[in-house]
């Protein structure tokens, strides 16, 4: 079987090294090319990008950022199966990724069997998604859930957040809120399904009475009324999971 080849871009030596040794260990992958700064990228890029598969790339290298590499090389034509690796946790930084064109954004410090599952799936991919790692995913939730005014102590605050997770990774729990989707939320606090459903039910309540109502006005359509036309609780988690979604897509 023909190896996964991946070009790393990174200014730690230690970095392309471990990840080197891991990979080789695996079998299965392998770093073929390597560089330290951003216009050394773009210049093996340019020359040699039938010889790699897979380019990870740390977002803040010398002489030319990561994000200026992968506008670089897009603006000429160049199109590559990318994974972006960084310690920015931003929506801003996820948005320009995506519209990079990049598959995967990884926040540093990661895990190298995740670093190793997300070559072989991002090698595999056909798709100009954008998927995001956990600790991404968690904050762009995070970030939606503050505009919508659900505060971070009461207890739906959780549950929500870990039922959107949940559905953004597996659409099809839409059709399966109760029988899957609250008991496993309830399996990760020890408690019941008929707790979590109403602890959603009631931050989903606060929220529209404290939240951005411009926001929830384009999420939700022009019928938003703050006495009846609150989300049903599987509505409200599939809209933001579905956004989301939507836009780290391209």
């Amino acid at each position: 079987m023909n190896k996964i080849r991946v070009f790393m871009v990174d200014d730690s030596s230690d970095a392309v090294n471990d990840v080197k040794k891991y990979f080789s260990d695996c079998g299965d992958i392998e770093v073929v090319l390597s560089a330290n700064d951003g216009v050394e990228a773009v210049k093996i890029i340019e020359e040699r990008a039938h010889d790699f598969d897979v380019l990870i790339m740390d977002l803040i290298i010398p002489k030319l950022d990561g994000l200026s590499v992968l506008e670089t090389i897009r603006k000429k034509g160049i199109n590559v199966k990318s994974i972006v690796t960084t310690n920015i946790n931003s929506t801003l930084v996820i948005n320009k990724c995506m519209d990079e064109g990049v598959n995967y954004y990884m926040l540093k410090p990661y895990d190298m069997a995740s670093l190793y599952s997300r070559v072989r799936e991002v090698y595999k991919t056909s798709s100009k998604e954008l998927f995001l790692d956990d600790k991404s995913l968690n904050g762009a939730i995070t970030d939606m859930l503050h505009s919508l005014g659900i505060p971070s102590h009461i207890k739906g605050y959780s549950y929500i957040r870990d039922s959107i997770s949940l559905m953004y990774k597996n659409p099809s729990m839409i059709g399966a809120i109760t029988k899957e989707l609250y008991p496993e939320v309830a399996s990760m606090y020890d408690t019941t399904s008929s707790r979590v459903e109403r602890a959603i039910r009631h931050a989903i309540e606060v929220s529209w009475s404290r939240g951005d109502y411009d926001l929830m006005e384009s999420l939700f359509g022009h019928s938003v009324d703050y006495d009846r036309a609150k989300p049903t609780n599987s509505e409200f988690i599939a809209t933001l999971a579905d956004r989301l979604r939507l836009d780290n897509c391209f």
